[in-house]
């Protein structure tokens, strides 16, 4: 990613679609940290008899996608520096093998142990079967939309007289992909409902709402508020915000007439 800049004519996002064991990976383990449950070992086992699977049989093809369902994991064990003060990880393993019977029917395994109260341990096995295929193939649709919809929208600062364009490198394609690349400087983000929840935001500013959130105050206070009274978008609270909002808008989307 060092030669690419935010003028090129491409839109690279990352790599290897994120459809089945690494999509729950990325949600099971955000649970488990979030939780103060620490996820020691993590040892997620494959066997498939499609082409993906064949590829996967020669070592350099298997290491790539080893270092990419394993990477997953890394934002969300260092978000917590409570669980993981001396800056370990947990126990990572990845076995991928080529059984040819089964063709596209992918069978996964998982296994996580983790540490919780008194020393105590935790562990949920997982098993999956799925047409690889068929879960991935959707992704294909679901990415050249995200990234065509990218392609039209720009965001007008204040202080500029032109609006600028997404960078280059699509980070926000990161909910599709286990591997995503970002620009220089930006933290990786892998947890899955992050990056859906950063999408569903840019689709909001595109018209005109606030960014989401659940602090709902309005239900939570003593005495009930007017319906319809949304204190979380109201001015007094937004001049605490430290984020500094801008504005977002498509471009005109021409019809097959136009």
């Amino acid at each position: 990613s060092s030669g690419i800049n935010a003028e090129w004519p491409l839109r690279p996002g990352g790599d290897d679609f994120k459809s089945g064991q690494t999509k729950y990976k990325s949600v099971l383990v955000d649970f488990l940290v979030g939780a103060g449950i620490k996820p020691t070992s993590i040892v997620s086992y494959n066997h498939l008899g499609n082409n993906d699977g064949k590829n996967l049989s020669s070592a350099k093809q298997f290491r790539s996608k080893e270092i990419s369902k394993s990477n997953v994991v890394d934002d969300m064990v260092e978000s917590n520096k409570i669980l993981y003060a001396d800056g370990k990880h947990p126990d990572h393993t990845v076995v991928i093998k080529y059984v040819p019977y089964v063709r596209d029917s992918k069978r996964a395994l998982d296994e996580y142990i983790s540490e919780i109260f008194m020393n105590g341990t935790n562990t949920i096995v997982c098993h999956n079967t799925c047409e690889d295929s068929l879960l991935a193939s959707p992704l294909i649709l679901d990415l050249v939309i995200l990234a065509e919809l990218c392609e039209r929208i720009t965001v007008q600062l204040d202080a500029e007289p032109q609006p600028r364009r997404f960078n280059s490198i699509l980070s926000i394609l990161s909910y599709l992909l286990k591997a995503p690349l970002v620009p220089a400087g930006t933290p990786v983000v892998n947890a899955l409902f992050k990056q859906r929840a950063c999408i569903e935001n840019i689709m909001k500013a595109c018209i005109g709402l606030q960014p989401g959130n659940h602090m709902m105050l309005e239900h939570k206070l003593g005495a009930p508020l007017q319906q319809g009274y949304n204190m979380s978008q109201q001015a007094h609270l937004q001049k605490h915000s430290t984020t500094q909002y801008v504005s977002a808008k498509l471009g005109h989307v021409k019809t097959p007439s136009q």
